[in-house]
């Protein structure tokens, strides 16, 4: 796991094809908002976390984010232990993104 910043964030994953973004929040704040293109996977919510990174393609690159970023770092760690290689953190979550936030419906 690498934590990044904001700037490193979207640098990276303009480039990257084969980025995949994860929101580790919980239901009630997904509805709020997300960065765009994030798929739900709820950290606090174990068997179905461990159930969705099941899914996951390990060759993929996973930028994970939570509302301050603790969370997130708790996702990046059990995603490696599942033998995902990359995981990015966004350091201070979502409370502190400068970028669009996005109905989760659009």
């Amino acid at each position: 796991m690498k934590s990044i910043t904001q700037l490193e964030w979207r640098e990276l994953l303009a480039n990257d094809t084969c980025a995949v973004i994860i929101d580790s929040r919980s239901p009630s704040e997904w509805a709020d908002g997300i960065i765009e293109n994030a798929v739900l996977m709820d950290v606090l919510n174990p068997p179905s976390f461990i159930q969705e990174i099941e899914k996951l393609d390990k060759n993929k690159n996973y930028y994970v984010y939570c509302r301050s970023g603790n969370r997130s770092i708790q996702a990046c760690l059990i995603l490696e232990s599942k033998g995902i290689n990359t995981t990015y953190n966004l350091l201070e979550g979502i409370i502190k993104w400068e970028g669009e936030i996005v109905s989760p419906s659009e």
